[in-house]
């Protein structure tokens, strides 16, 4: 799944990116009441617009990415200078109020979190095999303080084969016993099936379980 991960960024074959904001982001974000200057960890963000849509919105922004080619695309496109440091076993790139951590998500740790407070996944689960996607919910939440809150992306297939993937299908069911022994999971919208697509995105709400939930 790596190897393919970074074979398809350095080919090109990046039909997941959107070239526009998430509508779901700009639609549900807000009704989250994430307090400005919260830092939001993005997993597996490439090069998401989305990350500078949630930083035009006073949000820091932490997204971690294996491929170097979407953190280096995602710099070129900005216009902000642009600082570079190392936290191993991380490179990071800074541009404005977006950090972008090239490295495995598997090896972002509780210490490295301590000013996270929200976060979105809009393409993180779904590209996860279903062996891996138990361990990503397990790990999302050790890095979330209780009673912080997030949006999460999740599609099914309308067409072909349910379990091909990346990106892969996660339903309802799933999303619920992945999340929900840590998590309080709200399901908020079935977005329609673009035409030709074959797939239809679910949008969910989640606040980590602790003292303030």
């Amino acid at each position: 799944m790596t190897h393919e991960w970074l074979d398809r960024w350095r080919e090109g074959r990046i039909g997941f990116h959107r070239h526009d904001v998430h509508p779901a982001l700009a639609r549900h974000w807000p009704r989250l009441g994430v307090r400005p200057g919260t830092k939001v960890l993005v997993p597996l963000c490439g090069k998401s617009l989305d990350m500078r849509w949630l930083a035009h919105r006073d949000h820091p922004v932490l997204g971690i990415e294996l491929a170097e080619e979407a953190i280096e695309q995602f710099v070129a496109e900005g216009t902000a200078d642009v600082s570079r440091y190392q936290q191993e076993p991380f490179a990071i790139c800074r541009q404005g109020s977006v950090e972008l951590w090239c490295g495995d998500f598997f090896h972002f740790h509780i210490d490295q979190a301590a000013e996270i407070g929200a976060f979105y996944d809009r393409a993180a689960l779904i590209a996860l095999p279903p062996a891996t996607r138990q361990r990503y919910a397990f790990h999302l939440a050790q890095l979330i303080p209780p009673g912080a809150k997030g949006l999460l992306i999740t599609l099914a297939r309308t067409l072909g084969d349910e379990t091909a993937g990346p990106p892969f299908q996660v339903t309802a069911d799933e999303v619920r016993e992945l999340f929900e022994p840590n998590f309080q999971v709200t399901h908020l919208e079935d977005g329609e099936s673009e035409e030709g697509s074959g797939f239809r995105e679910s949008v969910w709400a989640l606040a980590r379980r602790g003292p303030s939930i």
